[in-house]
């Protein structure tokens, strides 16, 4: 099984988490998503979508969108609910990151930090930015009640949203106004397994 990914992406960063906490290897093949990569012949091929993270399988077959390849991953593990209730609510908090989290909190940080905000996408980066803050505002409200987004414990869902949501100051959000957000970044990080985000081909499985 290997893995295409770039190591500051928090969507790839996912995979080398989850890999982490289930005890698992695959071959890392390490890509800068700006180096333009993902848009030959060659990787098109693998993915015509010209995207990362792809998962190639030990058979050939491909595999892309970062919480996909997470839920092939962790099939039969416990960080997929049994419970369907607990299972679809595992899916909301997903879908709730890639359509409302994601595209807020990681383009910004993609703006500052990646691209160190030209001043052409900075009106781009400030609807980015307010939008973020929304997301984290929603995430506080329910991390005041409950100490996982899966409920009494971790499932892929935290996974997902922590991906982005610890690096979120290098997108110009200030977690500190953010206590429980900031308590679960805490507890997920704690978890057994966990691995910190790796440098660029730094990640060694």
């Amino acid at each position: 099984m290997r893995i295409y990914g770039d190591s500051r992406s928090g969507n790839c960063y996912k995979l080398q988490l989850v890999l982490s906490h289930l005890g698992r290897t695959a071959e890392w093949t390490e890509v800068d998503v700006l180096s333009g990569y993902t848009r030959t012949p060659e990787f098109l091929q693998l993915n015509p979508t010209g995207q990362i993270p792809l998962l190639v399988a030990d058979d050939g077959r491909t595999l892309s969108q970062s919480n996909a390849i997470l839920y092939y991953l962790a099939q039969g593990s416990a960080l997929i609910p049994v419970d369907p209730w607990a299972h679809a609510k595992m899916l909301e908090w997903q879908y709730f990151e890639q359509y409302t989290h994601e595209p807020t909190i990681a383009v910004a940080r993609f703006i500052q930090s990646f691209l160190g905000m030209p001043e052409e996408r900075r009106a781009e980066y400030e609807v980015k930015r307010k939008g973020g803050e929304r997301a984290l505002g929603v995430m506080e409200q329910h991390l005041a009640q409950a100490p996982y987004f899966g409920g009494s414990q971790m499932t892929l869902a935290d996974i997902s949203l922590y991906a982005y949501t610890h690096v979120a100051d290098e997108g110009g959000f200030d977690l500190s106004r953010y206590s429980a957000v900031c308590r679960w970044l805490e507890r997920v990080a704690a978890e057994p397994g966990h691995l910190p985000m790796q440098s660029p081909g730094a990640y060694l499985p």
